[in-house]
């Protein structure tokens, strides 16, 4: 073997197994376990090998990114100042949760994984388009459904909720589009560190959120520039999942910020951009005189922090998955916080 070539795990092969040289037979069930798990999440780290359809299809659509979208419509439930805990409401509100994520995020992560097939063969090739475990038709088919049986469902809740003005179905129409041109070219946004994360950090905060408010509640300018204040806290924890892509980014010629930057200084770029701009809806909490919720918001700032110093800026490419479950919990609690001080001021 030249000492050129390069040596690669078998693909069927967790890496957490390949790093261990004899593992014990409970050791490397568990590992399994786990990688099988994070196979159907759509997580970083898993296995290939999967045979179901089903799981592979549920594997493109990623469904540890739903949680911030579904997240998002209860912090604009929240905001509406209307929700009240009635059977109604409650089937709304499931509703909407479900197209925010199994069906828009699906259709989204879905149409990503589509037009990143080449570069998830660098970067993570058990996923199940590089892997061979789904064909191309099959995965346009998807696509076409979960898009139709979004836009669909958000016709229904706009119905539902006695809109004048299809407003929630705008948002999705409006959604999808902005999947589309993040991810495909010509103009795929994700090749652009900045505009692609921000539209990254929009979809999850910014959209989840007015279709939430809009459900219960009448969709106002303020709402909207507030939730795209808050986006730009998003845009940073966008950019936390940029370093795991480092190696395929640069071949292919994608300006993520660590490329762009370099690890340490988009490091500092992320964790500046998560801080300040909820520091700014603390200021905004503030001047609207919502000044508990403000101190509570404020208080679940600090141990992000916190763990951005423990975590993040110490090694960026190791604890990325660390720090995001340690710092995330606080950053999206401080939305729902948010929400409630807007429905409590009625703004």
């Amino acid at each position: 073997m030249s000492d050129l070539t390069p040596i690669r795990p078998n693909s069927d092969t967790p890496p957490e197994i390949t790093s261990s040289p004899t593992p014990t037979s409970e050791a490397k069930v568990a590992l399994d376990r786990n990688a099988k798990t994070r196979q159907i999440l759509g997580m970083k780290g898993a296995a290939a090998g999967e045979t179901s359809i089903w799981k592979i299809r549920l594997q493109l659509m990623k469904p540890i990114t739903w949680i911030p979208l579904m997240w998002g419509v209860i912090c604009g439930a929240a905001s509406s100042g209307h929700f009240t805990w009635t059977l109604e409401n409650i089937l709304k509100l499931a509703a909407c949760m479900l197209l925010a994520g199994p069906l828009m995020t699906g259709y989204t992560q879905t149409l990503n994984d589509y037009y990143d097939r080449e570069i998830d063969a660098i970067n993570e090739p058990y996923r199940p388009i590089p892997s061979g475990a789904i064909s191309i038709p099959q995965v346009i088919t998807q696509i076409a459904v979960l898009l139709v049986s979004g836009i669909l469902l958000a016709f229904a809740l706009d119905i539902w909720a006695n809109h004048q003005f299809p407003t929630i179905t705008t948002l999705a129409v409006f959604g999808s589009l902005m999947a589309y041109i993040y991810s495909a070219p010509p103009i795929k946004l994700k090749q652009n560190g900045w505009l692609g994360n921000y539209a990254l950090g929009a979809s999850y905060i910014a959209l989840p959120w007015c279709t939430g408010h809009a459900l219960f509640g009448e969709l106002n300018w303020k709402i909207v520039v507030l939730t795209m204040i808050y986006s730009l806290a998003g845009l940073g924890i966008a950019v936390v999942n940029d370093f795991k892509s480092i190696e395929g980014d640069r071949k292919l010629g994608l300006k993520s910020l660590p490329v762009m930057f370099g690890v340490t200084t988009a490091a500092w770029i992320c964790v500046i951009m998560i801080d300040v701009f909820q520091a700014a809806i603390v200021a905004y909490l503030i001047y609207i005189h919502e000044n508990l919720y403000a101190a509570i918001l404020a208080l679940l700032i600090l141990p992000q922090i916190t763990f951005q110093d423990m975590y993040f800026l110490r090694d960026p490419l190791k604890n990325d998955v660390k720090y995001q479950a340690s710092a995330q919990p606080f950053l999206v609690l401080g939305m729902l916080v948010t929400g409630l001080a807007i429905g409590h001021a009625g703004i």
